[in-house]
């Protein structure tokens, strides 16, 4: 009875958006017998990219984004809430982890000739990817606001008040003022949690079309 419950809802969607031809046009792509483990450096970035917004959001439950809360905060997760430590942890060795099968990744485009045509734009995506992959990890690195996180962002942050005349504005314009404080953690925890999630999200899916339509590059 149940069984035919479900098939019954299962028609219904399906009249509507086939969901079976949609199903069939993504299991029946072709993969190249070249392809070997190598290939899978993309997914398993993506996969860590999966893992980072579950545990993430997990953690948005209990951080406080505030100078005086912070690390406080972050000390909860880990000492009082239930598994906060395991979630953390397993945020902080994926975030690194997806940064190194990110560098794999690139390498082994670049070797394939992934970057030539017709795959131009599928390199530029990839790209704009790995640069939003490090700047998840410098927006990351803040949040805590102990002194590693604090003196990071300080330094990241000053690096462009080395460029004449908008050197200075844009400096202003990271850290909120012309010191770094509440300001500045509220514009990282922003970038990290929200911009930062969508644009890759963006991205990723204009990557994935265009690997679908392209194919994969060759072999070594």
């Amino acid at each position: 009875m149940s069984f035919t419950y479900l098939n019954k809802i299962y028609d219904w969607f399906e009249e509507r958006l086939e969901i079976q031809a949609i199903a069939d046009d993504i299991t029946s792509k072709y993969v190249p017998p070249h392809v070997n483990i190598f290939y899978c450096l993309g997914g398993i970035t993506l996969t860590c990219f999966l893992v980072q917004v579950a545990t993430g959001f997990a953690m948005t439950f209990y951080y406080r984004p505030t100078v005086t809360e912070a690390f406080a905060s972050v000390q909860y997760i880990m000492t009082e809430v239930n598994f906060g430590w395991l979630i953390r942890s397993v945020h902080r060795w994926s975030a690194s982890m997806m940064v190194l099968m990110m560098i794999l990744h690139v390498f082994r485009v670049y070797l394939t000739g992934g970057f030539k045509k017709p795959r131009e734009l599928t390199w530029v995506t990839g790209v704009v990817l790995g640069v939003l992959t490090a700047s998840f990890g410098v927006t990351g690195y803040s949040l805590p606001w102990d002194q590693i996180g604090y003196w990071a962002v300080k330094i990241v942050t000053g690096v462009p008040d080395a460029i004449p005349v908008i050197g200075s504005p844009l400096v202003e314009l990271l850290r909120g003022s012309a010191s770094v404080g509440q300001s500045t953690l509220t514009r990282f925890y922003s970038l990290h949690t929200f911009v930062l999630p969508l644009l890759t999200a963006v991205f990723m899916l204009m990557h994935f079309l265009m690997i679908r339509k392209q194919g994969i590059s060759g072999p070594l």
